[in-house]
């Protein structure tokens, strides 16, 4: 089948897992930079504590491998069904919670929990089932969803807060999540669960202990954790930062936009690449990105041009971490336990932004700013990058090393 062939035949499918993932759990690390001010301001919450709210994120090592799991034996509608009826209720209780930091850090909590069903370790395996030669593309517009609700979202809802309340706004978003949530659900083809000798062969006693000796796996595990230290300032904490670099809310919005934006660029770009270049080189450069932004945001360069290429070039790589992921786990791993796989790299992404916040909660407490975080993560963020020009030494690249996939067609 043609490079634009596989478009043609699967675009229901693609269109399906673009629209789950745009209505999903990864659309809130848009918005909630939106609410940030207007939650510390009416409760009196520190940044510090604030900071915190992404410790949530070390639920989803519980939750990615089983949910992963679940959609390899049970099939992508049936997993993600969950999250689109429960996420939107979270958002509504949100809308009414009485501002103790405890209960919000609990509703985000469910969040994670049951909206980890509408992430990319369920949807893009409708796009890794589907595709050989245009995979990188593929995978690129269906991780586009949730930046694309942002790009054109973020600008809208932080005008909507400041008119209506941010109350308001989170009511809104309960109504999007599950509107677009079920749309998601009736466009998944019908053909979309796993064949029910196929999921009886499956045995967690044969595949994890394969999956755990693979040194592909570690290499995969550890650069994404790596790179992905910094990542709670990509949520909360990015406008924040911004105006604590001298940006007026109007320019953090607008950056805020710019950075979902990136992310979109940073998609489309990385999936061209790596359906034409060597995985381990795209993944190197593009998930080394963020480093430069943040040594800039840290530098005592302050003016509005170089805040803008900081935020540009760090929502690039975000935008090349979702094709990369993906594309990385098939290709070393094959599909039939493509969300096995993906659900614990997801993981160790989780627990990565989990120990980020906790150092940048200490970091502002002890130094009252974000400049030593930035110095910290951006040398983690280079060095992860590095780690995975190690795919293309011998004895780690190949064959996946579970089951072959099928020839194209």
């Amino acid at each position: 089948m043609t490079y634009l062939g596989e478009f043609r035949v699967n675009g229901r499918a693609l269109l399906a897992s673009t629209v789950g993932h745009g209505a999903g759990l990864a659309v809130s690390a848009y918005i909630i930079g939106s609410f940030a001010p207007h939650l510390l301001k009416e409760f009196g919450w520190s940044k510090a504590d604030f900071a915190l709210l992404s410790t949530a994120t070390l639920l989803t090592l519980l939750c990615l491998p089983l949910i992963g799991r679940a959609t390899d034996l049970f099939g992508v509608r049936r997993v993600a069904s969950l999250g689109v009826i429960v996420l939107p209720l979270t958002y509504l209780a949100l809308s009414v919670f009485n501002g103790e930091l405890k209960v919000f850090i609990g509703l985000t909590m469910l969040q994670v929990i049951f909206g980890t069903t509408t992430t990319s370790t369920v949807y893009s395996r409708l796009v890794a089932d589907r595709f050989r030669e245009a995979r990188g593309m593929a995978l690129a517009i269906m991780a586009s969803g949730p930046a694309i609700t942002g790009a054109v979202g973020a600008m809208l809802l932080n005008d909507y807060i400041d008119e209506q309340g941010w109350r308001a706004g989170y009511r809104a978003i309960a109504v999007f999540t599950a509107v677009f949530g079920l749309l998601a659900l009736a466009m998944i083809p019908a053909d979309a669960r796993p064949a029910a000798v196929a999921v009886r062969r499956r045995r967690a006693a044969r595949d994890y202990p394969v999956i755990l000796r693979s040194p592909a796996f570690w290499v995969i595990c550890g650069g994404m954790f790596l790179c992905n230290i910094p990542q709670t300032l990509n949520g909360p904490q990015l406008k924040l930062m911004l105006l604590d670099n001298g940006a007026d809310s109007a320019a953090a919005a607008m950056m805020v936009s710019l950075f979902a934006t990136g992310v979109i660029i940073g998609r489309f770009a990385c999936g061209l690449a790596l359906d034409r270049f060597p995985a381990h080189v795209v993944a190197a450069v593009s998930m080394g990105l963020p480093s430069i932004g943040l040594f800039l945001i840290a530098s005592a360069f302050d003016a509005q041009w170089v805040l803008v290429g900081a935020v540009l070039l760090m929502g690039l790589s975000q935008g090349a971490e979702g094709d990369i992921a993906g594309y990385l786990v098939v290709r070393h791993f094959g599909v039939e336990i493509y969300s096995s796989v993906l659900g614990l790299c997801i993981a160790a992404l989780g627990l990565a932004t989990a120990v980020g916040a906790v150092l940048l909660s200490r970091f502002l407490d002890w130094t009252g700013g974000y400049v030593v975080f930035l110095h910290l993560t951006a040398g983690s963020v280079l060095l992860g990058g590095l780690m995975f020009l190690l795919l293309g030494r011998a004895g780690i690249a190949g064959r996946p090393v579970v089951a072959p996939e099928p020839a194209a067609d």
